[in-house]
This record gives C-alpha cells, structure tokens and sequence, in this order.
C-alpha cells in the first residue's frame, strides 16, 4: 500500500540516536494535516522553531523562483500575523495517540 510522499531525513540527523522528530507536516485536500510532539520544556521554543522554518522557506524561495529571500520572509511573516488576527480555520488538535499530537 503506497504512503504519502515523505521528506528525506537531513544528512546531519542520520545514525544518530540523540535525533527527535518534533514535527510532521502533510497537505491534504488542500489543508494543513500534521503531527508533533511537544518536545520542548518552554513554548516560546515553538517560536524559534517556527522561524527557523520560516527562514529555511524564504531561502528556498530565493533559489528556486523570482522571490527574493527577504520579499519572500515578509510573505511568510504578513500571512502568519494575518492568520493570528484572523484565524481561516481554528483546526483540531486531538490527544495523543503514540502516534504524534
């Protein structure tokens, strides 16, 4: 039974048993699917995470297309405040399962 399509694991993370997968990401239907583990003792590491993530994209869309890294950092940091402000869909987040959050 084919799975979905799954991101390779970084280079640095192979072999390595200190590794901890925090976060899956999956678009389904057109939304947002994922699965997480809280991994962090504070949650304002959840901010540096989300950052970090929103950098590695800007990069990504500097090399792959018309973006420039800082256009396409604004992009991404306008639609996170506009959905903050106003949220297009609330989502659920069920208990875990041993399978992610």
């Amino acid at each position: 039974m084919a799975g979905p399509s799954e991101q390779p694991l970084p280079p640095d993370v192979i072999g390595r048993d200190d590794a901890t997968e925090v976060l899956r990401a999956f678009v389904v239907d057109g939304g947002l699917s994922i699965a997480f583990a809280r991994a962090f003792e504070e949650p304002d590491m959840w901010g540096l995470l989300l950052v970090d993530v929103a950098r590695h994209a800007s990069r990504a869309y500097a090399r792959e297309s018309a973006y420039s890294e800082e256009e396409a950092l604004r992009r991404i940091i306008d639609m996170f405040e506009a959905e903050l402000a106003r949220p297009t869909d609330m989502g659920s987040t069920a208990p875990r399962s041993g399978q992610g959050h």
